[in-house]
């Protein structure tokens, strides 16, 4: 991949990187508030509890984008970068485009998701 290229996605992940640490301090604020409700009834602590479920689900995937945001930025450093970590081919810069942390070849892809059942 090329210098400018390489550049290019890593300012997209960068950027992406701020924004999901934003989001998941966000989220941890917004679950301290959460905990913190006076609860009146049963359908209070339903609503709570169904609250504190979606920021939990959203938080854990927003860490594990931020996860491979960093294996990527690395990858950007050892110049590793879109390269399929099954195969080894090139990842295609329109998928890169589309997922800039993407680990896998569109054809590896559904290989990797299948085995993961």
């Amino acid at each position: 991949m090329r210098e400018n290229e390489l550049h290019y996605f890593e300012e997209i992940l960068l950027a992406r990187k701020v924004q999901i640490i934003k989001n998941l301090n966000g989220v941890e604020a917004e679950m301290i508030q959460l905990r913190e409700c006076e609860l009146n009834d049963e359908g209070d602590y339903a609503s709570i509890s169904n609250d504190n479920m979606v920021e939990s689900a959203i938080g854990a995937q927003q860490s594990q984008e931020l996860s491979e945001i960093e294996t990527a930025l690395g990858k950007i450093k050892s110049k590793q970068y879109g390269i399929c970590e099954m195969c080894e081919d090139d990842i295609g810069f329109q998928r890169l485009k589309v997922k800039p942390h993407a680990r896998y070849c569109i054809v590896c892809r559904p290989i990797v998701e299948k085995n993961r059942v």
